[in-house]
C-alpha cells in the first residue's frame, strides 16, 4: 500500500523551528512528510534554513501567498508567541490543521479567537508539550493514573532558571510582556500543563506575587546589545552571537531585513516581564498547588512533590548543582513514600528511569515520532489539544492578571 505523505508547511524559521521542525522533515521523516514552504519576515533566516539542510525550500515572505502556492495539509506555527493566534486561525482559514508550538497564545482574548475558529472552521491545533513525552515525566503520570499515592491533595512545584538559560529570555524577544506574556505564559505553560495532565483536573482559581529584581535596569554598566556594549569584558552575561554558526548566520548576518538583535542586555531599560514569580492555583478536584519559578538562579531544574491520600511522591530534575548532575548519572529516580497501616510504618520505593539526554530529555524526538510518523498509538494522552493548551495558558493568564491587581483570579473570569 502507497504512503500518504502529508505536506507540510512552517511558519517562523527561528532555532526551534529549524531544529524542531525542518530538520527532522527533511532528513527523518521525507517518507511520509513533506516541507512545502517557509514563511518568515526575515527572508535571511529562510535562506540559512535551505543553506544548513542543502534543499530548496520556496521561501515567502507573505503567509497567504505561501498557503497559495504550496496547498499544505499542516501549518506548523513556530512565530513570535503573541502572533500565534493569527496563523493558526489564517491556517484554519486556508482549510489545514495546525501543529503549534507551546504556549498556544499569551492570553485569554487571543486564546477565544483560536478557539472559535477552531469551531467554526472544524480543522483543529496540536500544541506541542514535549515535555509530557520524556520519559521520566511519562513515567509520573504512568504512576498517579495508576493510584500510586491515591488522590492528589496537593502538589509543590519549584523550577529554577540559571544565569545562562534564564538569562537569554530578557536577552530576545520574550524580555517583553507584549510579545510572550512573560514567562508565566512562554515558559510555566510546560509546568502548568504538567500538572494539569498529572492530575486530570481543570485550573480554578489563581493568586500570585511577581517582580523584577535581578535583570533589566539594575545596574549601571549596562548596554544596547552585547556587541555594541562597552562592557564586554567585565559583564559576566556577556553573549557572544558569533560564536556559533546559527548565531552569526541566522541573526547577527540578517539584522538588515528585520532589525531583530538577538543579543539584547539583560539590564535593559526596555525589558518588562518578571523574573521572581511564585502561585497558588486551585484545581478543580480540589487540589491545590505552590509554585514558584525563578530565572536567576545559581544552577537549573525542577523538584516536585504531589501530596495524596495513600502516600507521597517525590521527583527532581537538575541540569547542575547539588542534587542532580547529569554527566555524572545514568538514571533518574522517582520516590514514592506510603503509609502501611500506621502513621509510623512509612515504606519507600525507588523507580528508577534511564537518562535520555537529546532534546528536552527526551521529550523532542518523540513527539516527532507522535507528529509526522503516520497514526501512533496514545494511551495516556501524550498528545494535547487546544483545550489543553488553552487550561495551561489560562493559568499564566491569570496570574499575570493577578500580579496586576493583587486579587486572586478565576479562570472563568477570562
Amino acid at each position: 500500500m502507497k504512503t500518504e505523505i502529508k505536506r507540510y508547511a512552517l511558519a517562523g524559521c527561528s532555532g526551534r523551528g529549524l531544529y524542531m521542525y525542518a530538520k527532522p522533515l527533511v532528513e527523518t521523516y521525507s517518507a511520509r512528510a513533506q516541507l512545502v514552504g517557509l514563511f518568515d519576515i526575515n527572508q535571511g533566516r529562510m535562506d540559512y534554513i535551505n543553506q544548513f539542510l542543502n534543499v530548496n525550500i520556496p521561501t515567502f515572505t507573505d503567509f497567504d501567498a505561501m498557503m497559495r502556492a504550496t496547498r499544505p495539509d499542516i501549518v506548523i506555527v513556530a512565530t513570535m508567541d503573541s502572533v500565534h493566534h493569527e496563523f493558526i486561525i489564517r491556517a484554519f482559514d486556508h482549510g489545514c490543521d495546525v501543529i503549534c508550538e507551546k504556549p498556544m497564545t499569551i492570553d485569554e482574548v487571543k486564546c477565544r479567537q483560536i478557539l472559535d475558529a477552531e469551531r467554526r472552521t472544524g480543522r483543529k491545533v496540536t500544541v506541542t508539550f514535549n515535555y509530557r513525552f520524556a520519559p521520566f515525566v511519562t513515567r509520573i503520570r504512568e504512576l498517579l493514573a495508576g493510584g500510586a499515592i491515591g488522590k492528589v491533595m496537593s502538589v509543590d512545584f519549584i523550577y529554577q532558571l540559571d544565569r545562562f538559560h534564564g538569562a537569554d529570555y530578557f536577552r530576545r524577544w520574550h524580555r517583553r510582556k507584549e510579545n510572550s506574556g512573560g514567562l508565566l505564559i512562554s515558559k510555566a505553560t510546560h509546568h502548568f500543563d504538567l500538572i494539569n495532565w498529572f492530575l486530570g483536573q481543570d485550573p480554578v482559581e489563581v493568586f500570585a506575587h511577581g517582580s523584577r529584581q535581578f535583570y533589566g535596569p539594575t545596574r549601571q554598566e549596562r548596554g544596547t546589545n552585547c556587541r555594541a556594549c562597552d562592557h564586554t569584558k567585565t559583564c559576566e552575561f556577556y553573549f557572544d552571537i558569533n560564536a556559533t554558526r546559527t548565531g552569526r548566520e541566522m541573526y547577527a548576518n540578517v539584522e538588515h531585513y528585520d532589525g531583530y538583535l538577538r543579543d539584547q542586555c539583560v539590564f535593559g531599560d526596555a525589558i518588562d516581564i518578571e523574573d521572581t514569580m511564585t502561585l497558588s492555583v486551585r484545581y478543580s478536584g480540589g487540589t491545590q498547588m505552590a509554585y514558584s519559578l525563578n530565572a536567576h538562579c545559581v544552577y537549573e531544574g525542577w523538584r516536585l512533590a504531589l501530596n495524596g491520600t495513600t502516600g507521597r511522591l517525590e521527583a527532581a530534575d537538575w541540569d547542575s548543582g547539588p542534587y542532580f548532575v547529569k554527566d555524572k548519572q545514568d538514571k533518574q529516580d522517582i520516590l514514592l513514600h506510603r503509609w502501611n497501616g500506621t502513621v509510623f510504618n512509612i515504606s519507600t520505593e525507588t523507580i528508577s528511569v534511564p537518562i535520555d539526554t537529546s532534546g528536552h530529555f527526551g521529550g523532542d524526538v518523540r513527539i516527532q515520532r507522535m507528529l509526522f510518523d503516520g497514526p501512533q498509538p496514545d494511551p495516556i494522552g501524550h498528545t494535547a489539544s487546544s483545550r489543553a493548551g488553552a487550561m495551561s495558558l489560562l493559568t499564566g493568564a491569570a496570574a499575570n492578571r493577578s500580579i496586576a491587581t493583587g486579587q486572586p483570579i478565576r479562570i472563568e473570569q477570562l
